[in-house]
C-alpha cells in the first residue's frame, strides 16, 4: 500500500478507498493523498470536499481510479 500512496502523492492522482469508520460504517471515497505517516493518512476527500484524516488500519481497499475501457 505504501508504494501506491507515495505514487499518488508524486503524480497527484486520486485514489478510490473503501473505509471502515470508527462507528463501523463502510464508505467509499475518492481521495487526493497529501501526507502519509505510520498510522494515518491525510487526504483531500472529494466526497466531503475537505481535508480528512484516515486511520491506515481502517482502510479496507485502496485502488487507483478505474480507467474507462473502450471496445474497438
Amino acid at each position: 500500500m505504501d508504494g501506491l500512496l507515495l505514487r499518488a502523492i508524486e503524480e497527484k492522482i486520486p485514489l478510490e478507498m473503501i473505509y471502515l469508520s470508527g462507528d463501523k460504517q463502510i464508505s467509499q471515497r475518492k481521495l487526493i493523498i497529501k501526507e502519509v505517516n505510520g498510522e494515518y493518512i491525510r487526504a483531500y476527500c472529494l466526497l466531503r470536499k475537505q481535508m480528512r484524516t484516515f486511520r491506515r488500519e481502517s482502510i479496507l481497499s485502496l485502488l487507483p481510479p478505474q480507467q474507462k475501457r473502450y471496445l474497438h
